[in-house]
C-alpha cells in the first residue's frame, strides 16, 4: 500500500516538474540554473527517500521458516559444487552443476560443533600468525 502512494506520488512530481520545464524552456537566464540545480536536488534526494525505504520495507528473504536449508558446501571445479542440504531431519549430498543436481548419499542430521572463537589480538602480526598455525592443525 504504500509503495503504490509512493510510486503515485514520485509520477505526479515527475509530470508537475516536466510541465515546469516545458512552460520555462524559451526562458533562458540565471533563474535557468538554479532551476537545474534544484531539480537535481531533487532527484537525488528523491533517490536516497526511494533506497530508504527499499531498505526499510523492500525485499526480504523469507527462509525462517524453510524446509530446505543448506549446511556446508565445497567447490569442485570452476562451475561445480557439493552441497549439503538439511531436509526432514536428514541430510541429503548433492552435486550441482549447471545443468544437474544429483542426489549423491543421505545421512541423519549430525551436530556440528561449533569452531572456537579467534582470539582478540592487538595487531596484524599476531593474528596473523593464529591463522596461520589455526589452518596448519587442520
Amino acid at each position: 500500500m504504500i509503495r503504490h502512494s509512493f510510486i503515485a506520488g514520485l509520477l505526479a512530481l515527475f509530470c508537475v516538474t516536466a510541465n515546469s520545464a516545458t512552460e520555462q524552456g524559451a526562458n533562458a537566464g540565471s533563474g535557468n540554473f538554479t532551476q537545474v540545480l534544484l531539480g537535481l536536488l531533487a532527484v537525488l534526494g528523491l533517490m536516497a527517500a526511494t533506497a530508504w525505504l527499499l531498505k526499510r520495507f523492500g525485499v526480504r528473504q523469507f527462509t525462517g521458516n524453510a524446509s530446505v536449508k543448506i549446511v556446508g558446501g565445497v567447490s569442485v571445479g570452476a562451475r561445480e559444487r557439493i552441497l549439503v542440504v538439511e531436509t526432514a531431519g536428514q541430510w541429503i549430498v548433492v552435486g550441482v552443476t549447471p545443468g544437474r543436481i544429483n542426489a549423491l548419499a543421505t545421512m541423519p542430521r549430525q551436530e556440528i560443533a561449533p569452531e572456537p572463537p579467534a582470539p582478540i589480538t592487538r595487531n596484524f602480526s599476531e593474528w596473523l600468525k593464529y591463522t596461520i598455525e589455526k589452518r596448519n592443525a587442520k
